[in-house]
C-alpha cells in the first residue's frame, strides 16, 4: 500500500489540516500558556458538534464523541505545548513568538487528533465513546498529571488510552511500539557545593569547590557503569555546571545539574542513593558543604501488552509498516502518568523524509526542526483505526 492510498480516505481534510498545523507552528505557546492553541482546538471540536470541556488541568481540552449505544470508551491524546527555544528555521510558518518553538512536533500531534475527530465524526464506525484529550505542558511540566488530578478519568472514563509521537529516526510510512517500557523515567538532580571562597593564588586558605565539582562530575559518571546491573539500562548525564566569575577568585559556590533516565524502579532507587552518597563523600573529602535536590518528574512510559498489540495492528491495517520496537528510548514522556492509571499504548510514527536535505533529518528539539506534514494523514488514519478497533461493534 502506498502513502497516497493511506491518505486517500481523508484527502479532502488535508489542506485544512496542513494550514492548521502551520498556523499552530507559527504561534507556539509554552507549558500551561496554551490559551490560543486551546481556543483553536475547542472551536474546531465544537464545529463538529462534540461536547467540549476546556480548562482541564489548566489549559487542557477534552472533546467527546459518541456513536451507537455501547458502554465502552477510549481516550486519544495529543500534546499541545512548545519548547522554550529559539527557532532557526526559515519557513514562512516559522515561530512568531520569540524564544518559543514547536521543536518537538506537538503542532503536528494536535492537528492529527483534530483530523481524527473530523473523520470519526462523519464516519462513526464505532460503538461507544471517544474522548479526544488535548493535553497541555508535556515538556517537563507534567500536564498529564495535572489533567488527572483535575478529574480527567472520573469525568471522562476511558477503558484504554492511546497516543503517538512523530519519530524522525523512522522513515515516513513506518511505525513502532512494544509491550512494556517504551520511554524512560526522567529524574533531575541539582547539586550545590559550598565553600568559603578566596584568592586563586592562595588555595591553601580555602576549600576549592571547583576542584570538588570536577571530581564529583567524574565520579557521578561511574554510577551507572559500576552500580547498575549490566543487564539493565540507565543513563546519567551532567548537563550544566555553574560557578565562578573571575580568573583570580576561587568561588564560594558551584552548582551542578543533570538528568537520570531509567526503566526499572529498583535501578532508579539505586542511582539516587548512589548519587547522594557520592556527593556526601566528595564534600567530606574536600571539607565543604553540599546540598542535593533530586526530583523524579516523569515515570517510565509502560505499554500494556494487549493495547500495544492493538496499536501495531491498527498501524498495519491502515497500510503502515508496523514493527515491534527492539528497545525503548531514553527520552521521556508524561503520557506515562495516564498509562499508570489506564491500560494503553504509545506509538512512534515515522516522519523521516526520503530527501532530508544536505544537513540530514532534524532531530526532535533541534532549532531547525519542523514537523513533516506528509505524516499528518498517517497519524489521522492511525488514531481513527485505533478508536474503531477498540470500540468495534459486537458481531451478532
Amino acid at each position: 500500500m502506498t502513502l497516497q492510498s493511506i491518505a486517500a480516505p481523508i484527502e479532502d481534510l488535508l489542506p485544512d489540516l496542513i494550514a492548521l498545523r502551520r498556523d499552530l507552528h507559527a504561534h507556539p505557546e509554552l507549558a500551561f500558556e496554551e490559551r490560543r492553541t486551546a481556543g483553536v482546538v475547542a472551536s474546531a471540536l465544537r464545529l463538529l458538534g462534540l461536547e467540549v470541556h476546556e480548562g482541564m488541568g489548566g489549559t487542557g481540552v477534552v472533546g467527546t464523541l459518541r456513536g451507537g449505544s455501547g458502554a465502552r470508551s477510549v481516550g486519544l491524546r495529543a500534546d499541545m505545548d512548545a519548547l522554550p527555544m529559539v527557532e532557526l528555521g526559515g519557513t514562512a510558518h516559522a515561530s512568531r513568538n520569540q524564544g518559543v518553538h514547536h521543536g518537538c512536533g506537538h503542532d503536528g500531534h494536535t492537528s492529527m487528533l483534530i483530523g481524527a475527530a473530523r473523520q470519526l465524526a462523519r464516519t462513526r464506525r464505532f460503538d461507544g465513546t471517544v474522548h479526544f484529550i488535548f493535553q497541555p505542558a508535556e515538556e517537563g511540566k507534567g500536564g498529564a498529571r495535572a489533567m488527572i488530578e483535575d478529574g480527567l478519568f472520573e469525568r471522562f472514563p476511558c477503558d484504554a488510552v492511546y497516543a503517538l509521537h512523530n519519530w524522525p529516526d523512522l522513515p515516513l510510512g513506518r511505525a513502532q511500539t512494544r509491550a512494556g517500557p517504551i520511554m524512560a523515567a526522567a529524574d533531575r538532580f541539582d547539586i550545590v557545593l559550598r565553600g568559603r571562597g578566596g584568592h586563586a593564588a592562595q588555595p591553601h586558605h580555602t576549600p576549592d569547590v571547583i576542584l570538588a565539582a570536577s571530581q564529583l562530575v567524574a565520579q557521578l559518571h561511574t554510577i551507572v557503569s559500576r552500580r547498575i546491573d549490566p543487564g539493565e539500562s540507565a543513563v546519567l548525564s551532567v548537563t550544566r555546571i555553574d560557578g565562578g566569575h573571575s580568573h583570580n577568585v576561587l568561588p564560594a559556590e558551584v552548582s551542578i545539574t543533570g538528568t537520570v533516565r531509567s526503566f526499572d524502579l529498583a535501578s532508579q532507587d539505586r542511582i539516587e542513593a548512589a548519587l547522594r552518597a557520592t556527593v556526601e563523600g566528595v564534600a567530606l573529602v574536600h571539607g565543604i558543604q553540599a546540598e542535593v535536590g533530586y526530583v523524579r518528574y516523569y515515570p517510565a512510559t509502560v505499554n500494556t501488552p494487549s493495547e500495544a498489540a492493538l496499536a501495531l495492528a491498527a498501524a498495519e491495517a491502515v497500510g503502515l509498516q508496523a514493527d515491534t520496537a527492539t528497545r525503548a528510548a531514553f527520552t521521556s514522556e508524561d503520557f506515562a502518568f495516564m498509562l499508570q492509571r489506564r491500560p494503553g499504548a504509545y506509538l512512534w510514527l515515522g516522519q523521516g523524509r526520503g530527501d532530508p536535505g544536505p544537513d540530514g533529518e532534524r532531530a526532535l528539539h533541534h532549532p531547525r526542526y519542523d514537523f513533516n506534514d506528509d505524516a499528518l494523514p498517517l497519524g489521522v488514519r492511525w488514531f481513527c483505526e485505533v478508536a474503531e478497533r477498540a470500540l468495534r461493534p459486537n458481531v451478532r
